[in-house]
């Protein structure tokens, strides 16, 4: 589905430095499971103040894997003041490259980066909120930090944006208020960009849609209902609605709800289109094997 290079390949399959260092001096941890990207951050510092070792853990896609398993390589041996100069960009450019639709992974390790090395001066406190003000609420995104990646990689469009944060990334409300913040900090430069009409997306045919669907439950979404017990079933999908119904814990879960909206809907739309929407088959609860789709 993703034209990854081959050295991000290399970092998923072949993952380095993947773990917890449970005597850390510093911990970072972002993003969460009800987004579909989380990532905790540790690193070990030597007698001469320079990093050590460093451990990741995610739950994500091959993007996030390779993103946080080189990052902690490319620290090793630099001292925090080094390592604070690291940007999202450099990891990318390490990895050879990655998707646009991925670069948010790239930034999620620069945060987990930044967040360690707080939790180090601030003497073990773990960061406190965000700050700002919430502006996605299906990826819990706040003003702050869609600034912050706008300044940092010079973005210019919602899509840039989605790509870098997932902000906007889902029920799409918060489009309009993503456009002022970009406005607000690039002024004609983004003005000019939104006058240029977007490619429009090759058409999906209904086999490739049901193909990429079942991909994206089965790499995205399915692991991480897993992990809590649950599961999920592809029911059916007609036109742009997909049918599905959860099974074990996620069956009698009561965040039902908040799980097909802002977990299933919100990845179905990122890698598939943005037009689906999601139901629920209660009536199918009890009969695991009654799907349409084949």
């Amino acid at each position: 589905m993703w034209d990854y290079t081959d050295k991000v390949m290399d970092y998923f399959f072949k993952p380095r430095n993947v773990g917890y260092i449970e005597d850390a001096d510093g911990v970072g941890e972002v993003g969460s499971l009800a987004c579909g990207d989380a990532l905790t951050l540790t690193f070990k510092l030597d007698s001469g103040g320079r990093i050590e070792d460093a451990k990741f853990k995610t739950f994500g896609c091959a993007s996030a894997i390779a993103s946080s398993s080189v990052l902690t390589e490319m620290i090793k041996g630099m001292t925090l003041e080094e390592a604070e100069k690291v940007t999202n960009q450099d990891i990318v450019k390490e990895l050879g490259g990655l998707p646009e639709q991925k670069m948010h992974c790239s930034v999620m390790g620069h945060d987990a980066l930044k967040a360690a090395i707080a939790n180090y001066r601030n003497k073990g406190i773990l960061a406190a909120e965000k700050k700002g003000r919430i502006v996605c609420t299906c990826f819990g995104v706040t003003d702050e930090e869609i600034k912050e990646v706008i300044r940092s990689n010079d973005l210019t469009t919602v899509e840039q944006v989605t790509n870098y944060c997932k902000a906007g990334g889902g029920c799409g409300g918060c489009h309009g208020q993503i456009k002022k913040i970009i406005e607000e900090i690039q002024g004609d430069k983004a003005i000019t960009e939104h006058l240029v009409a977007p490619p429009r997306p090759d058409r999906l045919t209904n086999i490739k849609k049901i193909e990429l669907i079942r991909q994206t439950i089965n790499e995205q979404i399915r692991p991480m209902l897993r992990a809590d017990g649950g599961d999920i079933e592809l029911i059916d999908v007609d036109g742009n609605k997909v049918i599905i119904a959860f099974r074990g814990m996620c069956a009698q879960c009561r965040m039902a709800e908040f799980t097909m909206k802002d977990v299933v809907e919100a990845r179905l739309r990122e890698f598939v289109s943005s037009e689906l929407f999601v139901e629920e088959d209660k009536d199918s609860a009890q009969q695991p094997h009654n799907h349409r789709t084949g």
